[in-house]
């Protein structure tokens, strides 16, 4: 039996709320925690940039509502990549990974999760690899002086989307400030990864984890890696989840979903469905959520 923290995708609950209203909404939803999202778009992006005056107002209403943020989701590099063929896009991806160790120091918040691109819009090129590397490095190095965890994502992408390929940068970055934060939906999509044999052997890289359903990559289909309804995919959460408690896994666990993000008009019955899918696995498996207070 094994205790974790269980939080919500901001992206999943609807997005016409107010800060306060947020917070309440994941607590009386039965989560421990926000993950709280920095995407491409300007206006996440602007989080960044907050005044001092909000972040101690965010800071208070997380106190205030028994409500905590794990992960800032720092997807914007999508947008602003590390490897990129610009050297100002690349001063630009620093600069944001600065600002958000700085958000992060001033929210309480204890770990980064980067999304695994060397580059996203641009040609991959040994060049964007070799920039990746030496940006990523420079990020890490940034976040150990605030003693902030920078965790990358398996994703939807080749470049990295397996716990080994995140090991090799682990090892080229030699800082315990860089760790893995699997999804289990886009490790489960690529045919070649042996999912539960990555989680066994790189069980003590995981700092947190994504609960997401796909579909698998085949000759003939790319995959899908949003938006698949929880059961519906190929991911065997039962099995995986079951790995993870005979390993002692004691780290955090994120249902990632975009319900509304899409503007669902159910956004909080399909969220209400997803946590009821998975305390259903939970029992059964041997977890117990961290009580929500």
């Amino acid at each position: 039996m094994t205790v974790n923290a269980l939080g919500i995708y901001e992206k999943a609950l609807p997005q016409n709320l107010s800060w306060r209203e947020t917070f309440e909404l994941t607590h009386d939803l039965g989560f421990n925690f926000l993950e709280f999202s920095v995407d491409e778009s300007d206006e996440r992006l602007a989080r960044l940039d907050w005044t001092r005056e909000k972040r101690n107002e965010i800071r208070n209403l997380m106190w205030e509502t028994n409500t905590r943020i794990n992960n800032l989701m720092l997807s914007g590099h999508r947008r602003f990549p590390l490897g990129s063929a610009d050297p100002a896009m690349r001063e630009k991806s620093l600069i944001m990974m600065q600002k958000a160790i700085d958000l992060c120091v001033d929210l309480g918040i204890h770990n980064i999760q980067m999304a695994g691109y060397d580059v996203y819009y641009e040609k991959k090129t040994m060049t964007s690899r070799e920039y990746y590397v030496e940006n990523l490095i420079k990020c890490v190095h940034m976040a150990a002086k605030k003693n902030i965890m920078l965790s990358i994502e398996t994703m939807d992408d080749p470049f990295i989307n397996s716990l080994p390929k995140i090991a090799h940068y682990h090892d080229l970055a030699k800082s315990p400030w860089l760790q893995a934060y699997p999804d289990l939906g886009n490790l489960s999509a690529w045919p070649e990864n042996d999912v539960p044999a990555q989680l066994e052997k790189y069980i003590d890289t995981i700092c947190a984890i994504h609960l997401k359903d796909s579909k698998k990559v085949t000759p003939t289909f790319k995959g899908q890696f949003k938006n698949v309804p929880f059961g519906q995919g190929c991911v065997d959460f039962t099995g995986l989840l079951r790995t993870l408690v005979r390993l002692d896994y004691n780290g955090s666990f994120t249902i990632e979903m975009w319900s509304g993000d899409n503007g669902d008009d159910n956004a909080l019955d399909e969220v209400k469905s997803a946590k009821a899918f998975f305390d259903d696995i939970f029992k059964r498996v041997g977890i117990t959520q961290e009580k929500v207070n």
